[in-house]
C-alpha cells in the first residue's frame, strides 16, 4: 500500500484528485493539507488532516505527496516534498515557467524520487478512442487535429485566482496544457507554433481565450483553442484525414460529474450514452456513410494506477519529466509568439 498524502483542498483537490486516489487500489489517502477550513475533514472524517506542509512531511508513512494548488505555489511546494524524499506528482501546470520546471525535474533526479504531472484528460474516454482510430489508420494519414475547450463565463468570478495577474493565471496555463498533451500522444512534437493569446472579456486581466496551431510535416496542422466566451460551444474533437473525418460534439463526462461529486460504480468513469459518441464519417461509392465510435472504457483513475505501478517498478511512468517539459515549453513558445506576432520554430535548446 503507498500512502499518499494530498497538499490543497479547493477544486482540484476536492475533484479531480482526492476521490480518484482513493478509488485506485494501492493507494491509501492518508492525509490532506488543508490550511483553513473543516470541508476535507467532513469528506473523508478517516482521513488525517495537516495544516502545514511540515506537518504533513512529518508523516513517515507518506511516500507519494501530490501537489493541488494554486499554479504559482507548485515549485515551492514540490521542491520542499522532495527535499523531504517524496515522490511527487504536481497537478498541471507542471510550474509557471520552464526554467523552474527543470530545475524540479533535475532535483527529483538529484534525489531519486519519482516526479509526474497530472495529464488526466489524457484518460478521457473520446480521447482514447482518438488515440485507436489514429493508430489503426482508420482516418489514413491526418491532415488536421482540433481540440476545444470552451466555456461560457462573461463575468469574472469573484476570488478566483487564475483570473488574477499572478503567475500561472489564465485560460493558457489552466487549460492548454490539457490539448497540448493531446497533440504530443498523437503526433508528437511539432516542427513550429503560431499562437494568438488574448483577453476577450473587457474587465479580464488574464488572458482567457487562446488560438494555437502546431505545424507538421506534410501541411499537417494541430489546433487548440479554448475561450470563456463560448454560449454555443465548438466540437470537443475534429479529426481530417485523407480516409474520413471524426467529429465529436460533447466532453467526456468526467469532468462534470467529479465536480457533482457523482462517482459511476459499476462502468468506467468516462462513459457515454450512444447519443453523445463521436461520429465517424468514410467515403462509400459517391456519398458517404456514418457511424459512432464508442468512447473507450477508461478513466482517470488509470492515470493514478501507472503512478502506483512505476512506483512499484512494474510499469514504465506514463507522463515522464521529460515530457512535462516539453509542455512547459510549448506553452512559452505559444506565448511568445502571441506577443512577437510570429511563428516559432521548435528547437529542444530553445532557451
Amino acid at each position: 500500500m503507498i500512502e499518499v498524502g494530498l497538499v490543497g483542498f479547493g477544486l482540484a483537490g476536492r475533484a479531480f484528485h482526492a476521490p480518484v486516489i482513493r478509488a485506485v487500489p494501492g493507494l491509501h489517502l492518508a492525509a490532506i493539507l488543508q490550511r483553513s477550513g473543516n470541508e476535507a475533514a467532513e469528506k473523508y472524517p478517516d482521513v488525517r488532516i495537516a495544516r502545514s506542509l511540515d506537518e504533513l512531511l512529518a508523516i513517515p508513512e507518506i511516500r507519494l505527496v501530490v501537489i493541488a494548488t494554486p499554479n504559482d505555489t507548485h515549485y515551492s511546494l514540490a521542491h520542499q516534498c522532495l527535499a523531504a524524499g517524496r515522490d511527487v506528482v504536481v497537478d498541471k501546470p507542471f510550474t509557471t515557467t520552464l526554467e523552474e520546471a527543470k530545475s524540479l525535474v533535475q532535483f527529483a533526479k538529484d534525489n531519486g524520487c519519482l516526479l509526474t504531472v497530472y495529464q488526466d484528460r489524457r484518460y478521457d474516454g473520446d480521447f482514447q478512442a482518438i488515440r485507436k482510430l489514429a493508430a489503426d489508420g482508420t482516418l489514413g494519414r491526418v491532415v488536421r487535429f482540433e481540440t476545444n475547450y470552451d466555456r461560457f463565463r462573461p463575468q469574472l468570478k469573484p476570488g478566483a485566482w487564475r483570473e488574477t495577474s499572478r503567475a500561472g493565471s489564465g485560460i493558457l496555463f489552466d487549460i492548454a496544457p490539457h490539448l497540448i498533451d493531446h497533440a504530443l500522444v498523437l503526433f508528437g512534437l511539432p516542427e513550429a507554433v503560431t499562437a494568438d493569446v488574448r483577453m476577450e472579456r473587457e474587465q479580464a486581466v488574464a488572458d482567457d481565450a487562446f488560438d494555437i496551431m502546431f505545424h507538421y510535416p506534410l501541411g499537417m496542422r494541430a489546433v487548440l483553442r479554448s475561450s470563456i466566451l463560448a454560449a454555443a460551444p465548438r466540437p470537443r474533437f475534429v479529426l481530417h484525414g485523407t480516409q474520413g473525418s471524426f467529429v465529436k460534439q460533447t466532453f467526456d463526462p468526467q469532468e462534470n460529474n467529479l465536480r457533482q461529486g457523482y462517482i459511476p460504480t459499476d462502468a468506467a468513469w468516462g462513459a457515454e450514452p450512444e447519443e453523445n459518441w463521436g461520429v465517424l464519417t468514410v467515403p462509400a461509392g459517391d456519398g458517404f456513410t456514418q457511424r459512432r465510435i464508442s468512447s473507450a472504457s477508461c478513466d482517470y483513475r488509470d492515470y493514478y494506477a501507472n503512478v502506483r505501478d512505476a512506483l512499484l517498478g512494474k510499469a514504465k511512468l506514463a507522463v515522464t519529466p521529460e515530457w512535462s517539459l516539453d509542455v512547459m515549453q510549448l506553452l512559452e513558445m505559444a506565448r511568445e509568439s502571441s506577443e512577437r506576432r510570429c511563428t516559432i520554430p521548435w528547437d529542444s535548446g530553445w532557451k
